[in-house]
């Protein structure tokens, strides 16, 4: 399994996890007055006004439920900004296990392997559009900063934000 997807993968069931804690009966959503506890969980406190915006935005559908993907949304607002460093490290780590030759590029047929890692069901097209939006100059390669920028993208394509 490539890095990348390990990444995403051990993200994805950490968050599962949480999400379970907080849905005890098991019925596929959390209230949205369990959002501050959530919060206080990932050392986040807000001022009843913000707290009440914040749910506003998350909770899209206005259920008073978060389902997996607004929470999912939710704790990602505050992975990234409290695990950025982190993140980036990793996604450095998994460049450079990409990056064979140690020159600072990927080629785009190893990008190809990570999206197709990443989302199985992308087709040929698909893939052949991501990629020149990542290859902007045509080279065949993409340097890191491309590459963080890429799933910078990503994970807000992801979380919605």
């Amino acid at each position: 399994m490539p890095v990348i997807l390990t990444i995403f993968s051990a993200l994805y069931v950490l968050l599962r996890k949480a999400f379970d804690m907080f849905d005890r009966d098991k019925k596929g959503y959390v209230h949205t007055n369990m959002v501050s506890a959530i919060l206080r969980t990932l050392g986040q406190t807000f001022e009843e006004k913000d707290l009440k915006e914040l749910i506003s935005e998350i909770d899209q559908d206005g259920s008073g439920e978060l389902e997996f993907d607004e929470f999912v949304a939710l704790a990602a607002r505050f992975l990234v900004e409290e695990d950025s460093e982190a993140m980036q490290e990793e996604l450095r780590e998994a460049f450079r296990l990409y990056d064979k030759e140690g020159n600072g590029y990927i080629n785009v047929s190893d990008l190809r392997e990570i999206l197709r890692a990443l989302d199985d069901a992308l087709t040929e097209d698909e893939l052949d559009e991501m990629i020149a939006e990542i290859d902007t100059d045509g080279s065949g390669t993409v340097d890191f900063d491309a590459f963080l920028k890429f799933f910078a993208e990503f994970m807000e394509m992801m979380t919605g934000d």
